[in-house]
């Protein structure tokens, strides 16, 4: 059996610029290969093959197809011969021929047949008297004549059985496996779309697979404006994009690709020039279109109308693309002027202007952090809380780690900006002295004292000699505080974009509190500032010896501002996760201890497998630039 798995297998396998060049002298263009096409006769070339996508196109004549398709149509094979020379090439087995297989393709090739017939006599009864009415809309929404051929507009006549009667050379058992018609029990077959204007949905090689139909008639309430045939062996609407097969080829030429809401918002922005956009069939877009939209382009735009519900539909794509996210694949995202869609903006404003709007998309993670930031009002610490909570919510959806990490640093700093504004410098200079010695307001607004702890004078012997013992290599705790130290004086831009993490953190050096004091001064410091304020304090950066063991890339001498800035990030948030997970797991074991139940035991057991993770993600960190 020939799956859709094999036949991809066997496409991945097949250079498609080789296979072509045996035969037609391609020249390299970029990331592709053009010619003259083979298909027809030009003087300049308009043919283009492109490996990484694995398909072929002519602009001029519109051939288009794969490996297999190049097999069939250039070289004259039937369909079963192009894919056994391909698959002896590649090296790879035929599946023995199934006969259930056989007989599915077959009824899918006789359904093909059935849907042509309709998508024939819908047109037909557009231009029928019958049509008028249809006919009239279509003259309100501006369609010229061409527009109307070209996306095959018909009409649905009333009547529950007047397909049946047009089709009636086709058995009842198919019109309604089609989606043509409807079968309920006790009652007699009828047809699903009566007194509609009919549009057909096509699949990637134009093959009519199912219908869309607006309804004509005013005041019928109880049914649904558009209605779309039912999913049919032919269709599955959570697997296609209207017009995919017209939008793609234009997306070579214009590199983007349009998502708008509903196919008829396809045909308006196509007649207004715009011909590279698809729209999902009335559902939210799915998981296997993003897939779909990627194999075209790497940052598909969305365009959604400028009303609550489009921000609705907006936040659904967001929500199914995070899982998806990979490097340099992602979504774009266009709102529409309040109260307006596609056709509105266009009618009103002309194309230019949505052309305008569609040159300024706005990035996933922008839109994300907008409608999370306006969703409810931020009035109180629990309202401004909640949006961290959301924020990393959606954060935590994100399967690529790279990615993932970004895009919570990233909503970090937003979320900090947000919620803790810039405070006014503590640290001025003053006569004689690069710095004050007069200590500074700690994170929680108190002076002198950092996470609710009492300072002593911080340059007595007793306070340098408590600190020294405590943190050093031999101390209580690891080397981790004494790096990620180290590593905010080497990148001092990093202390304001974690301060809100590290003074929310109980248990931490007191140099953190001191750093963070500093993070609010007019002037950015610098390095060495901020080594002069801590040895005015009575505290000095943190020795190599103290975190000799760990080999962290925000460190080194030649690791790159943005990679260092990431791994620092990554760092702070072991930092800030350690306390609570260790009190966490505390908690749990003596719950357990005291009470002996299931529940608790699998509750410690569950924090003791975080606890692993954690080390072993900071033993990956501590260890990722170790000198082979």
């Amino acid at each position: 059996m020939l799956t859709p798995q094999w036949l991809d297998q066997l496409r991945s396998r097949t250079t498609l610029s080789a296979l072509v060049g045996r035969s037609v002298r391609l020249q390299k263009a970029g990331r592709e290969h053009r010619a003259c096409c083979p298909f027809h006769n030009e003087n300049s070339p308009s043919f283009y093959v492109n490996d990484e996508k694995g398909f072929y196109h002519c602009f001029g004549c519109g051939a288009h197809g794969d490996a297999i398709r190049w097999m069939t149509d250039h070289q004259g094979l039937a369909f079963m011969d192009a894919v056994k020379e391909l698959a002896a090439e590649a090296g790879l087995d035929v599946p023995a021929p199934d006969s259930r297989a056989a007989k599915a393709a077959e009824k899918r090739d006789t359904l093909h047949d059935v849907m042509a017939a309709a998508q024939e006599w819908f047109r037909a009864s557009l231009s029928a008297p019958e049509g008028e009415a249809a006919r009239a809309y279509l003259g309100t929404r501006g369609f010229d004549t061409h527009t109307i051929q070209r996306f095959g507009f018909g009409y649905a006549p009333e009547g529950r059985q007047s397909l049946k009667e047009a089709l009636s050379r086709f058995p009842e058992e198919m019109l309604v496996e089609a989606g043509l018609r409807i079968a309920v029990e006790e009652r007699d077959p009828y047809d699903r779309f009566r007194g509609r204007l009919m549009l057909p949905i096509e699949d990637a090689r134009g093959r009519v697979i199912a219908f869309g139909g607006r309804i004509l008639a005013k005041g019928k309430t109880d049914a649904p404006k558009y209605l779309n045939s039912p999913d049919t062996p032919l269709f599955d609407k959570g697997r296609t994009l209207y017009n995919l097969h017209r939008a793609a080829p234009a997306a070579r030429q214009s590199g983007r690709i349009v998502v708008v809401e509903g196919y008829m918002d396809v045909i308006a922005l196509a007649a207004a020039g715009v011909a590279e956009c698809v729209a999902p069939l009335g559902t939210a877009l799915t998981e296997q279109q993003i897939e779909m939209l990627w194999r075209h382009v790497e940052m598909p735009i969305l365009c959604f109308d400028g009303d609550a519900a489009g921000q609705r539909a907006a936040m659904r794509a967001i929500t199914r693309a995070l899982p998806l996210l990979r490097p340099a694949h992602s979504l774009r995202i266009v709102r529409l002027p309040e109260g307006m869609d596609p056709d509105d903006l266009v009618k009103a404003k002309g194309s230019r202007a949505m052309e305008a709007l569609l040159s300024e998309p706005r990035s996933l993670l922008d839109v994300l952090w907008e409608v999370e930031r306006d969703a409810v009002p931020l009035d109180t610490p629990e309202d401004k809380a909640g949006l961290k909570m959301r924020l990393m919510a959606h954060v935590e959806t994100i399967q690529h780690p790279d990615i993932a990490s970004l895009y919570r640093r990233e909503l970090q700093d937003r979320y900090s900006g947000f919620a803790f504004p810039r405070r006014e410098s503590r640290w001025q200079p003053d006569s004689g002295r690069a710095f004050g010695r007069q200590p500074a307001p700690n994170a929680r607004g108190g002076r002198g004292g950092w996470n609710g702890r009492p300072a002593p004078a911080p340059s007595s012997p007793e306070s340098l000699t408590r600190l020294n013992t405590r943190y050093s290599p031999g101390g209580t705790r690891d080397a981790l505080s004494a790096a990620v130290i180290a590593g905010l004086i080497r990148w001092p831009a990093m202390i304001a974009r974690n301060a809100e993490a590290l003074a929310r953190t109980t248990g931490l050096d007191p140099r953190f509190g001191l750093l963070v004091d500093c993070c609010g001064a007019a002037d950015a410091l610098e390095t060495d500032a901020l080594a002069t304020i801590l040895a005015e304090s009575g505290m000095e950066v943190p020795a190599v010896a103290e975190y000799a063991g760990l080999h962290f890339g925000f460190l080194l001498a030649d690791t790159p501002e943005d990679r260092a800035a990431a791994e620092l990030g990554q760092a702070i948030d072991l930092l800030v996760e350690r306390p609570m997970l260790e009190a966490a797991l505390a908690q749990a074991t003596a719950r357990f201890e005291s009470e002996l139940s299931e529940q608790a035991f699998a509750e410690q057991q569950r924090l003791l497998k975080r606890k692993l993770e954690f080390d072993s993600r900071l033993r990956q960190m501590a260890t990722r630039h170790v000198p082979s």
